[in-house]
């Protein structure tokens, strides 16, 4: 079923546009800067974000295959409208050694398995306890707010050689890592375009 897009929306992305060039970006990279960007209208993602465009194009087929999407925070689930998530935050204890939101990976993990996408938004806690999992994931969106341990976390997310979704600065946050899950449910998919680029 095709997504209907709003008149609001059409218009905010023309002015989006208008205001930044997109055009020399790939498909996917594109797609998901320009749906961060107009998330938080700051055009600062445009140079903040760093991203493959050939591991977006591996997890968004694993995306539009049926893989799970786990979310730090129900924040996070809840700006992803077209998919069902796993959070597990609620079910989640804080420990000595382990914060609520790092527990909640731990348990979401134990139900997802690997191969997963984790979209990440809040805690950096929770992107830290992910890199210490066996998680094997088909895309880590790794976008956690704020200015204690967020851009440790996110360096920490680059290094790990895992397919990621990240930012170098202090910024991110729910809005911003829904909006970038969202750009890959919402960009066309064509199994057999795939196909072609793994023969």
């Amino acid at each position: 079923m095709n997504r209907v897009v709003h008149p609001i929306e059409e218009e905010s992305y023309r002015r989006l546009r208008a205001r930044l060039d997109t055009s020399h970006f790939p498909p996917l990279t594109r797609a998901v800067v320009e749906r961060v960007v107009h998330s938080a209208a700051d055009l600062d993602y445009a140079t903040d974000l760093v991203m493959d465009e050939g591991e977006l194009s591996k997890a968004h087929a694993a995306l539009h295959s049926g893989a799970p999407v786990v979310t730090d925070v129900e924040m996070v689930a809840a700006g992803i409208t077209r998919r069902e998530t796993v959070c597990r935050l609620k079910d989640a204890v804080a420990g000595p050694d382990l914060t609520r939101s790092a527990h909640a990976i731990r348990l979401a993990y134990e139900q997802v398995g690997p191969g997963a996408l984790w979209v990440i938004g809040n805690a950096p806690t929770a992107l830290e306890e992910l890199l210490t999992l066996d998680a094997a994931p088909a895309l880590v969106i790794g976008l956690p707010v704020g200015f204690v341990g967020a851009v440790e976390s996110k360096a920490a997310l680059r290094e790990s050689g895992l397919p990621a979704v990240s930012n170098v600065s202090e910024k991110g946050g729910s809005a911003v890592a829904s909006a970038a899950l969202n750009a890959l449910l919402y960009h066309p998919y064509h199994p057999a375009s795939h196909s072609e680029e793994k023969s």
